[in-house]
């Protein structure tokens, strides 16, 4: 029974792998058949929802005598409010995943933003993110300090996580809050692979692989890993770490990093101690606050997706799961 339960494990992996690869290339090929939607920006105005949930509300509790006099000041109050030039919040939303696949939708809306915002315009964005690859989390970073760069300040809201490259992220913003328990930090690297030699070797199958530079290859996952690559693979982890360190310092120089650079993630009141983030607060109340204080509006950027693209983010999502949950 155990040898019968193991081959059907190693059947089951060996069939995942075939789909994964088969829904790409599947992906790929219709892919070039046709061209990519172009997107849209999409523009909601919170205020006015939140405001119509609220007098929705307030006309079943009052009377129908007080509630025509809440209207009434209601009225009168927006109108002084007219008057005068109103700042104008817009909100974005980041959830990241290994790849940070929502950067493409990020750039956009940065742009859209760019071209219309004022002086004394702000930027919220509730971000939730375990953090991923460095290169892709670089480029959203890099995408936020654009807003930065045109002194328009910025809000990173933070209800569950902002760990590894999503903390990243969230230091170019002008001030980060947190929920009392999400989870912050994790300013460190890691590199986790599967190796499979032992597996092949005793199933008799050869593994060849062919390379031109003494590094192009550290580690791998067929092959046999050696103590020099997996030293080079360490040397490129601390490299990595120490750019990481230093892009935390350039824009949090608050903070003292030979106690936060650890690789640990602390919980929101623990990170406020720490200074990771500036204040404690769900997004609805910073939210709820910039609705009354101004105009609030949220941007989205939206791709309709054909399907090969759908078969393509199934593929990722499905290789993702396998190799990093």
């Amino acid at each position: 029974m155990s040898h019968y339960l193991t081959f059907l494990a190693e059947t089951a992996t060996i069939v995942v792998a075939i789909l994964i690869v088969a829904g790409g290339i599947a992906a790929i090929a219709l892919s070039k058949r046709k061209p990519a939607a172009t997107g849209q920006v999409q523009v909601t105005d919170l205020r006015r929802q939140i405001e119509q949930s609220a007098a929705h509300i307030e006309a079943l509790r009052l009377d129908k005598k007080a509630h025509k006099a809440h209207q009434k000041a209601l009225k009168k109050a927006h109108k002084a409010q007219r008057k005068d030039t109103e700042k104008c919040t817009y909100l974005l939303d980041f959830k990241g995943d290994i790849r940070a696949s929502a950067v493409s939708a990020l750039r956009e809306e940065i742009t859209a933003i760019l071209q219309v915002a004022q002086p004394g315009d702000a930027v919220l964005i509730r971000l939730e993110s375990g953090g991923g690859m460095v290169n892709t989390y670089g480029l959203a970073a890099a995408q936020l300090l654009r807003l930065r760069a045109a002194k328009i300040h910025c809000t990173v809201l933070v209800d569950a996580v902002a760990a590894s490259g999503g903390y990243m992220m969230a230091v170019t913003a002008d001030r980060i809050v947190a929920s009392p328990f999400a989870l912050l930090g994790s300013i460190g690297v890691v590199a986790q692979i599967p190796n499979f030699h032992r597996w092949l070797q005793d199933r008799h199958i050869d593994f060849e692989q062919f390379t031109a530079g003494k590094y192009k290859r550290t580690v791998t996952l067929f092959g046999e890993n050696t103590e020099t690559g997996r030293a080079k693979l360490r040397e490129e982890l601390e490299e990595t770490h120490a750019l990481f360190r230093e892009f935390v310092e350039r824009y949090r120089p608050q903070l003292d990093l030979e106690k936060v650079a650890t690789g640990e993630a602390w919980l929101g009141s623990k990170a406020l101690e720490l200074g990771l983030v500036d204040q404690l607060a769900t997004s609805d109340e910073i939210i709820v606050d910039a609705a009354q204080n101004g105009k609030l509006l949220q941007i989205s950027y939206q791709r309709p997706k054909n399907l090969s693209q759908k078969l393509g983010l199934a593929a990722q999502r499905g290789w993702d799961n396998f190799w990093f949950r």
